[in-house]
């Protein structure tokens, strides 16, 4: 009736379309179902989907608690032209001294085109370093410059001072629970089996 969302998060959308006399609007009923009322004549239809009110949707309450930290520090990483992505990859490389760039794409979370644009603009600033693996010359091993090191040394200031902010308003044993769930909800989902993977369907965050 109403594309009001696109791609994934339409799926996650409930509601029950009522045509009646009255004004358009979306309401919740004793259920906790998303109610849509329209004006329109004739004998009310309903229908009804048995799925959860789109507020209390998993992914979109992570995808806001992301979105409600990271923009504090967004602006902390313009200030050194970087963008979230590639300051993920920098951060990924500082916990290793080499990786495959295949591996790297797993750790951070990004598909092999975003990837390797983000590789190429690293190494024309030259914070990262490419070679060719010994075992294999078909893999491409990555590590992080000193450059690159240095750069992760002048950012750490200010976002230390913004983890310290959220912590100090969020609690510490608060915080220290909350990552510890995460985990859980990440390790408990790990065996489960995905509907429709390696099907292309991958998903990237920014």
């Amino acid at each position: 009736m109403i594309n009001m969302l696109s791609g994934s998060d339409q799926t996650e959308l409930t509601f029950v379309a009522v045509q009646t006399r009255g004004a358009t609007g979306i309401h919740s009923d004793h259920c906790g179902r998303s109610i849509m009322t329209k004006n329109s004549p004739g004998k009310p239809k309903a229908r009804r989907v048995p799925m959860r009110e789109f507020s209390r949707s998993l992914p979109m309450s992570l995808l806001r608690a992301r979105e409600a930290v990271m923009r504090h520090f967004r602006a902390s990483l313009r200030n050194y032209d970087l963008t979230e992505q590639q300051w993920r990859i920098l951060r990924a490389l500082a916990s290793v001294d080499t990786i495959e760039v295949t591996e790297l794409a797993r750790v951070a979370f990004l598909l092999g085109p975003s990837l390797s644009r983000i590789l190429r603009d690293l190494e024309a600033r030259r914070l990262i370093e490419r070679r060719v693996a010994k075992a294999d010359l078909r893999r491409g091993v990555l590590s992080i410059s000193d450059k690159g090191i240095k750069l992760i040394e002048a950012v750490a200031p200010s976002s230390e001072a913004i983890y310290a902010e959220i912590t100090r308003r969020y609690g510490v044993r608060r915080l220290a629970e909350l990552q510890e769930m995460l985990h859980a909800l990440e390790n408990s989902l790990s065996g489960l089996r995905v509907v429709g993977e390696g099907s292309g369907e991958a998903q990237e965050s920014d």
